[in-house]
């Protein structure tokens, strides 16, 4: 086992804290790498994140705002395995299980994206975009149970098909609003 989880608990999360703490004397750096992101502009924001990391390797905020621009940037094994990271040497923050499970759920691989969620909210049981996400996959794999009763069972499809519509609705992007 890695040195780093011998580490107990408490000292982890004293650890970060400090890190946290002390975010504020960098709250430029981050708000930089955010306003990157918010300009649509991935490449820059890893870059300066990179650039900022290269003397503040362990600081969980911006690695996480790293691993959140390169899935913006489509670098999706690269955000898996910054979000992986932190997780590994952070279990208790339930942001990187949030993201993470938007990326495996992006593939479609929803058993990984709820286990993922799970973790999340067991982390944080007040984190309300996790719960969200977490019902969204859940209504996703009810969908794809009621398709596949009625594959095994046509008959069924009778009392499926109202379900099937509701969650297909519920399921569709919404539209985009209409300009005036």
């Amino acid at each position: 086992m890695p040195a780093r989880n011998a580490l107990p608990r408490a000292l982890r999360l004293l650890t970060l804290a400090a890190v946290l703490v002390s975010g504020a004397a960098h709250a430029d750096d981050y708000a930089e790498v955010n306003q990157l992101l918010r300009a649509g502009n991935a490449a820059a924001a890893i870059a300066r994140a990179d650039t900022y990391l290269a003397s503040n390797a362990r600081d969980p905020q911006m690695r996480f705002l790293k691993g959140v621009a390169q899935t913006d940037a489509g670098q999706k094994a690269d955000a898996i395995a910054t979000f992986t990271l932190l997780i590994e040497e952070y279990p208790e923050l339930a942001e990187p299980y949030n993201n993470l499970a938007v990326i495996y759920a992006a593939d479609g691989d929803l058993d990984k994206a709820k286990g993922a969620l799970e973790a999340a909210v067991r982390n944080n049981p007040t984190y309300a975009v996790a719960h969200e996400n977490l019902g969204d996959i859940y209504a996703r794999l009810a969908y794809q149970s009621y398709l596949r009763s009625q594959d095994l069972d046509p008959r069924a499809a009778t009392n499926l098909r109202p379900k099937l519509t509701q969650l297909r609705s519920m399921l569709q992007p919404a539209a985009p609003a209409a300009k005036k």
